[in-house]
């Protein structure tokens, strides 16, 4: 059998990685059919905690589809969601207590209900993260 020549040789290859893409394309899934892993095809949002696992004026950290995310109840009918990283040094805060949340690394005090700092040496507040009440759960926004 001669040696492939180089036409033959990037005929083939281009033949396999042409296949596969127009295999993919030919399929009759639908993405709404498939939905990721650990997400929601509704408009209900990712799942992230049961709503009677956060007490009124307190909070949780829990995995969200990008991270952590901090959720806060500061009423029987509103939840905030909040990066738990403090901005200061990258140090995972404390759970709410009395009010206010705190960074163990250096003391920065930031509001419970809000995510606003309080008490540097942050110099801003927690970071905003969309999440609301569906149901019995909260959900990514």
């Amino acid at each position: 059998m001669p040696d492939p020549t180089r036409r033959t040789v990037v005929c083939g290859l281009l033949a396999g990685l042409v296949a596969p893409v127009s295999l993919a394309a030919c399929s009759s899934e639908t993405p709404a059919a498939n939905p990721p892993a650990g997400g929601s095809s509704g408009s209900g949002g990712t799942p992230l905690a049961k709503l009677a696992d956060i007490p009124v004026g307190s909070g949780a950290i829990v995995d969200g589809p990008s991270g952590k995310v901090l959720i806060v109840r500061p009423s029987e009918n509103e939840v905030k969601g909040l990066d738990p990283v403090c901005p200061h040094a990258g140090v995972t805060v404390s759970r709410p207590a009395g009010g206010t949340i705190t960074c163990p690394g250096h003391g920065s005090v930031f509001d419970a209900a809000t995510g606003d700092m309080k008490k540097g040496p942050a110099t801003t507040g927690l970071t905003p993260i969309p999440v609301k009440i569906s149901g019995d759960s909260v959900v990514t926004a």
